[in-house]
């Protein structure tokens, strides 16, 4: 039995170690016994192991007892079986012999049978080859004897004019059976003495060709077209029919047309060249194209195929005189000049493809090595960067003075908004777009993009970072010189901000800056979509990664955009706050001097929102309403949670002085208060009674912009000035 399938008898649970750890192939003693002296002493050990020794044994005796018959017979059985194998062992070595001796026999045979059937097979080739070079000899001596029925002989040279016809298809026939067996015969002896009377053979039936096709060309006769054209196919010369019609009938026009001095002498030279260029097809290729099912008038049962001439022929020939004979047409360096040729060209390329006739056919001139040559003769990559230089240079320079106003009529406000939107522009524009260059450019509009998304976030970590307000008047005073003036630290003033702007960032450029990334949010749809109309060009369909990636850019601004709204928010409040702190000034106007009751509100309250007021007037088509209102709704939240604070700071000093007054009274006994006025109204009476026309007046302003006065400083304020009614006793 095997090791692993032997049965062990059960084991006490007591026993420190496990019974089938002596199973594993991998048993250790050493292992086994470290292990075991982690758990139990040595002694534990000893004791277990003779446990456990005792109940195998016990097993192995009841394993004998139950199987003694077994044992006994299996003794029997073996005596005399050494005697018995002994016997058999020299017979068994006689049939091995014999078996080896006829093994050697077959072998013999075998070998002389693969001898017979080399030396048999070496015949039949040898006799394929003299058949192959019969054939040749005969093919020879068939078209010889054509040519002599011609009264022509051997060595001389055949006149084109009686090659004509079956004559030509006839040989064409013969000597395409002569190639087949030549190149078979490679390699024969007998071959190299008639190589001579072949290639005069060929030479002979090639300058016959020749002649006929371009006699057929120049007598537009369709018939002398097709046969010389089927013969060409017959012994696949193909391509040396349409090599001849590219020299003969292609060069010589395009040499005429291709003129360098005539374009650059021209305003429209490069796009008359082409117009004469696209004229060769319509007017010298019409026969070629009927007679090899090119055109749309072919009839198929005279067409003969395996000709392509405006691929094979015309186009090679075109690309080579553009690229010899003008060389100035791919120099990118003057890039509007290079573009303006490079879009002509390509528009000629697309009408060249359309007379092509047939997509196969397309597709093969695009897979022409001419072809791709012509598309790498324009050197795209320097005339992208170039442009490069050109836009991604214009917005560094823009945003050395980011923040400064453009001139009227643009349509953002500031100088590297208008710029930025300018260049991201040009990318797609038709005076600089090179379909071929979409990749580079979809990265060059990432990268302005990215380029002034870092610009709004230094300016919102220059606006966090800011020390206090250096004016405090931005929206009171004039559109000319009003600016909320922000200090900043030695270490910010050289960050990569420009520093001609480092200096101070006002309330108004913010509120530019924020007017123009709305309006560059809402043009981006518009710009979008001439991106998608421009990659389509290209075959180009998952737009969802093009508006992912500039909804990726706009989310990182969100916070910056926070910080910068908050500021703004922070500065009208602030605004608004320098006039509402003057509600501390009114004890001291009524206290002891005797002034009449207040019938109107403070002066310091009808100019406490006028830079709110500024903000509609002077922003009324800059800014959206929803963010103007934003604004607001935030800056009143505050300036009211403020002005409630003071307000209650006053009421209560009020209260304090009335108490300690009242109870200095009571203690002199005076009979004529101190603070009696006229009227019988007291001095404190009339500061809350200012104070109550102050805070509703305010109250009444607010509403005016539409915030909604549930807010808690609004409530707040409210029970506030009803409580300092109460005490004055007015409703």
């Amino acid at each position: 039995m095997e090791r692993g399938k032997m049965q062990l008898p059960q084991s006490p649970a007591t026993l420190c170690f496990d019974k089938d750890e002596f199973m594993k192939d991998s048993f250790n003693v050493d292992q086994f016994v470290s292990e075991c002296r982690k758990r139990v002493q040595l002694e534990d050990l000893r004791d277990d192991l003779e446990v456990y020794y005792r109940l195998l044994k016990t097993a192995m005796v009841e394993l004998i007892n139950k199987d003694y018959a077994d044992f006994v017979n299996l003794s029997t059985n073996l005596v005399g079986m050494d005697k018995a194998l002994s016997q058999l062992s020299v017979p068994l070595g006689q049939l091995r012999e014999e078996i080896l001796s006829l093994k050697t026999s077959v072998n013999d045979n075998i070998k002389a049978v693969d001898e017979r059937l080399a030396k048999e097979d070496d015949i039949r080739k040898k006799k394929m080859c003299v058949l192959r070079m019969v054939q040749v000899i005969h093919s020879i001596e068939k078209i010889e004897k054509i040519l002599l029925s011609q009264n022509c002989t051997e060595n001389t040279e055949l006149n084109s004019s009686f090659l004509t016809g079956q004559i030509l298809e006839r040989i064409a026939t013969e000597f395409n059976q002569l190639q087949f067996h030549a190149v078979q015969s490679k390699g024969m002896p007998l071959l190299d003495k008639v190589r001579p009377r072949i290639a005069g053979i060929t030479a002979m039936l090639q300058r016959s060709l020749e002649n006929l096709l371009f006699e057929g060309l120049q007598t537009s006769s369709v018939d002398i077209i097709r046969h010389c054209l089927r013969t060409y196919a017959m012994i696949d010369k193909t391509k040396d029919a349409e090599a001849l019609v590219g020299q003969v009938l292609v060069k010589p026009y395009i040499d005429e047309v291709i003129v360098e001095q005539y374009v650059q002498s021209h305003p429209n030279g490069l796009q008359v060249m082409y117009n004469k260029l696209l004229e060769f097809v319509p007017h010298h290729c019409r026969l070629l194209k009927e007679v090899t099912g090119g055109a749309i008038s072919s009839e198929k049962a005279d067409m003969v195929p395996g000709y392509d001439f405006l691929v094979n022929s015309v186009w090679p020939e075109i690309a080579r005189g553009l690229e010899e004979k003008l060389p100035s047409l791919f120099n990118p360096g003057n890039p509007d000049i290079f573009h303006q040729k490079y879009t002509i060209s390509m528009d000629f390329v697309r009408k060249f493809e359309h007379q092509c006739g047939s997509q196969a056919s397309v597709k093969r001139l695009r897979a022409h090595p001419t072809y791709r040559s012509f598309n790498n003769r324009w050197n795209l990559p320097v005339y992208f960067q170039i442009r490069f230089k050109e836009i991604a240079g214009s917005l560094e320079s823009a945003l050395l003075c980011p923040l400064e106003d453009t001139s009227d009529g643009h349509l953002y406000c500031l100088q590297g908004s208008s710029v930025l939107w300018t260049c991201l522009t040009t990318c797609w524009s038709d005076e600089i777009f090179v379909p071929l260059l979409a990749h580079r450019f979809w990265k060059l509009t990432l990268q302005l993009l990215s380029r002034y998304c870092v610009f709004i976030k230094e300016v919102a970590s220059r606006v966090s970072s800011e020390g206090k307000l250096t004016e405090s008047k931005s929206f009171s005073r004039s559109n000319k010189d009003a600016a909320a003036t922000y200090m900043i630290s030695e270490e910010q003033a050289t960050s990569s901000v420009p520093e001609s702007q480092s200096s101070n960032l006002t309330t108004r450029q913010l509120i530019l800056l924020i007017a123009d990334i709305e309006k560059i949010t809402d043009e981006m749809p518009k710009l979008t979509e001439v991106i998608e109309r421009k990659l389509s060009l290209i075959g180009f369909k998952n737009m969802l990664v093009l508006t992912g990636a500039l909804e990726d850019l706009f989310t990182s601004i969100s916070e910056p955009l926070l910080v910068i709204n908050r500021r703004i928010s922070q500065d009208l409040s602030e605004s608004c706050q320098v006039y509402l702190k003057s509600a501390l000034e009114v004890p001291r106007l009524y206290r002891r001097t005797n002034k009449e009751v207040p019938a109107k509100p403070s002066f310091y309250v009808e100019n406490a929102l006028k830079p709110l007021y500024q903000l509609h007037v002077d922003y009324e088509k800059t800014l959206k309403q929803t963010t103007k209102q934003k604004w607001l709704n935030e800056a009143l939240t505050e300036c009211t949670q403020k002005y409630y604070e003071t307000v209650s700071e006053v009421l209560n000093s009020v209260n304090k002085m009335e108490q300690s007054l009242r109870r200095l009274k009571q203690a002199r006994k005076a009979a004529v208060s101190s603070n009696s006025t006229s009227g019988g109204v007291s001095d404190d009476n009339k500061i809350r009674l200012q104070l109550v026309l102050d805070v509703e007046y305010f109250m009444t302003q607010v509403q005016q912009f539409g915030v909604c006065t549930d807010d808690t400083s609004f409530s707040a304020l409210t029970e506030l000035v009803q409580a300092a009614k109460d005490q004055i006793g007015v409703d």
